[in-house]
């Protein structure tokens, strides 16, 4: 089991709060919400069948959202749905999208990946002026 699990949950190169760290842990919560040892087997699966790391989702959203709807079927749309919610949270619930389209996930993904920059060159900016 281990080694299973040392597969599965490489060191992330991502040590600082950015986005991509704010996604995996939406995207581990989403997945936690299954059980912890199905969250261990979907990483697992992700990273034999469809090619996909738990490190590399963030770069590769739309391979691991392929491969979540297709693990899961029409299924997906409610981990989908937890994991945007996780993702609103953690960013502090300021995303601009347009409010008349109903995005799909990678487009709600790459909305909120642009607020959240915006919202830290803003803050980055404003710390500059004081």
């Amino acid at each position: 089991m281990k080694h299973f699990i040392e597969c599965t949950f490489e060191e992330s190169p991502l040590r600082n709060h950015g986005f991509e760290k704010l996604l995996l842990e939406a995207i581990d919560e989403g997945l936690s919400s299954l059980g912890e040892s199905s969250k261990y087997a979907i990483y697992f699966h992700l990273k034999t069948a469809f090619k996909v790391s738990r490190r590399d989702i963030p770069y590769k959203i739309e391979e691991f959202a392929d491969a979540i709807e297709k693990i899961f079927g029409l299924g997906a749309k409610p981990l989908e749905i937890l994991i945007m919610q996780r993702l609103y949270e953690k960013v502090g619930g300021d995303v601009d999208y347009p409010k008349n389209k109903n995005l799909v996930f990678t487009e709600y993904v790459a909305a909120v990946k642009q607020s959240f920059l915006k919202k830290k060159k803003q803050t980055s900016v404003q710390r500059a002026h004081v």
